[in-house]
């Protein structure tokens, strides 16, 4: 599947990650001990989204505008619209202006949730991504950037000198294999970082290669992985993306249960059509 930040930024899929990768990033700002964030998969940093009455050439609008644009004005449930409060601020900022339809990706925002002690890597091998990811962190001390191929990191740039953090796997999904190297990367990752905290996304398209690559997981016994699932709509007979997941090794003990408050109120929302949308959450291995 094609899968480039640029074409697809603020959409369900989106939501749904970084949503998780603010929550695990408050998890860590509960001690003062610095953490890193390590992005392997970073895109351009920053998406400046097409107006919502552009339509592409089947004639659908923006895919912002059935992710990030149903969450301007809603309105969730107390405990809910805490645990959104880092990620939504994030986005729309906390100043009460009007939103300029720009959306972070995963660095930008990890960096905007982060403390003044955190650090962030982020590695893109596009260049043009780079060039702009590169320019948007110019001069701030708390991130470096790399124009590295991000299949690398597990095996070179991990453990962070800080110990404590937790590293993003977001490939795009456009050539075969990937699930396998991200099988590779967490096997990797589990060796040379036992405390870290590994975050796998992943489409749901495909479902016999999808679950070959848990199969593996559990296979290979990577210890306490949880898996979370958002299904925005039904598979269809022609293969389509009708939702999205994470595979998390160390997640922080309180994510599972504040998952499933959120996604019980954002399921429905992002819902591909009235009843469409379904979520899990479950433990693929144990600690």
């Amino acid at each position: 599947m094609n899968y480039r930040h640029e074409f697809h930024a603020g959409n369900f899929a989106d939501v749904f990650k970084h949503i998780v990768l603010a929550r695990m990033i408050e998890h860590f700002k509960a001690k003062d001990k610095a953490f890193r964030v390590i992005d392997t998969h970073a895109g351009s940093g920053n998406y400046v989204l097409p107006p919502a009455d552009q339509r592409n050439h089947a004639g659908k609008p923006p895919e912002w505008v059935d992710g990030i644009g149903r969450l301007v004005n809603w309105k969730p449930s107390k405990i809910v619209g805490e645990h959104l409060a880092p990620y939504l601020n994030a986005v729309f900022g906390d100043d009460g202006q009007e939103w300029d339809l720009q959306y972070p990706g995963s660095p930008l925002l990890a960096y905007k949730v982060m403390r003044k002690q955190d650090r962030l890597s982020a590695s893109e091998l596009y260049p043009p991504a780079y060039d702009a990811l590169k320019k948007l962190f110019a001069g701030n001390f708390q991130a470096k950037i790399f124009d590295l191929d991000g299949w690398l990191i597990p095996g070179s740039h991990i453990p962070p000198k800080e110990k404590r953090g937790l590293m993003m796997i977001d490939p795009p999904f456009e050539i075969e294999g990937d699930f396998w190297r991200m099988a590779q990367a967490v096997t990797e990752a589990s060796k040379r970082w036992a405390g870290g905290t590994v975050a796998l996304w992943y489409p749901l398209k495909h479902r016999p290669e999808l679950q070959g690559f848990k199969n593996l997981l559990v296979e290979r016994e990577i210890s306490n992985l949880l898996c979370l699932e958002l299904q925005i709509d039904g598979p269809g007979v022609v293969p389509k993306l009708f939702g999205c997941g994470m595979i998390i090794r160390n997640a922080p003990y309180k994510l599972q249960g504040e998952m499933e408050t959120i996604l019980r109120e954002l399921s429905p929302l992002l819902a591909a059509s009235p009843n469409s949308a379904s979520w899990s959450i479950k433990r693929l291995t144990e600690e």
